[in-house]
């Protein structure tokens, strides 16, 4: 069968399948071996190069001893693994950890993050994202500190010493918004002067004097890869859609060119987000 340029679907198979065969104690070579398989067949359905079938998916997961749940999953994902792009459907309840956009979050190796709202969940500070998915009031209240906590261990991509590069686009909206009041708003801007100074992050910031400008539509990551395509993320309350063609992706790389002609530069953007912390510190020692 020939290789064939992997999907979104195709590599979040690949990466179920590598899952349960390290759960199960299992390498390509004796996953292979007991199959009767070649290890290159093993490989390409890891790496999502290859039109895996759903007969070749039961039998790798069978071997393994997957659970039926996971088993079902992942030949659902099989079913629809040629389809380019990807739209997950949560429902009412946003699910505990998204999977997939950790997956290829910890495999780019360039974030570029605009954000209209709030502050990057990349760049949150655990009071800030406590006080937002709280507010928010989509997540049951048993579930807010594990959400919090997941989404404090995708940080650890700044942490890990690869190559990659982030860069984040924020509107000066965003900072002004009093998420958690005006202590929790402080101490999330001075977090974001600390990470602007770390050599793998760009943080700029779109003025609110600037009024409309190219990503007036909403908030969205772009994510590159050093062995495949990239993909822009977006996400709502109830959705979130991965775009991987060529045309969806180069509209938003259109859009962050023109944002990157908008925005302050970086040191202008820290000028600004230290203002603005300074004025918080001031209401807060003047007090009531």
């Amino acid at each position: 069968m020939r290789d064939r340029e992997p999907t979104m679907r195709s590599r979040e198979l690949g990466e179920g399948l590598r899952r349960a065969m390290e759960t199960a104690g299992l390498t390509g070579v004796e996953a292979a071996r007991r199959l009767d398989w070649s290890p290159s067949r093993v490989s390409r359905m890891l790496s999502g190069t290859r039109g895996t079938t759903e007969v070749d998916v039961g039998m790798f997961l069978a071997v393994c001893g997957v659970c039926r749940r996971e088993r079902d999953r992942l030949l659902a994902v099989c079913q629809d693994q040629g389809v380019p792009g990807w739209l997950q459907e949560y429902g009412d309840r946003l699910p505990k950890q998204i999977v997939t956009l950790v997956d290829h979050e910890d495999k780019a190796h360039g974030i570029t993050d605009f954000e209209a709202t709030w502050v990057p969940g990349l760049l949150q500070t655990p009071d800030y994202a406590r006080a937002l998915i709280t507010q928010a009031g989509t997540v049951p209240a048993d579930e807010i500190e594990e959400r919090v906590s997941a989404r404090l261990a995708r940080q650890e991509l700044f942490g890990r010493g690869t190559c990659a590069r982030f860069a984040f686009f924020v509107h000066e909206t965003a900072l002004r918004l009093p998420v958690g009041g005006a202590a929790v708003l402080s101490d999330q801007l001075h977090h974001l002067l600390r990470m602007s100074v770390r050599p793998p992050v760009t943080i700029r910031v779109i003025p609110a004097a600037l009024g409309g400008h190219a990503a007036v539509n909403g908030s969205f990551r772009l994510m590159e890869f050093p062995e495949f395509h990239p993909v822009v993320y977006l996400e709502s309350e109830t959705t979130a859609l991965f775009l991987e063609k060529r045309e969806q992706v180069n509209a938003y790389r259109r859009i962050l060119y023109r944002l990157a002609g908008a925005a302050l530069d970086e040191g202008h953007s820290r000028d600004l987000i230290a203002t603005l912390a300074q004025e918080l510190s001031s209401d807060l020692e003047d007090g009531p």
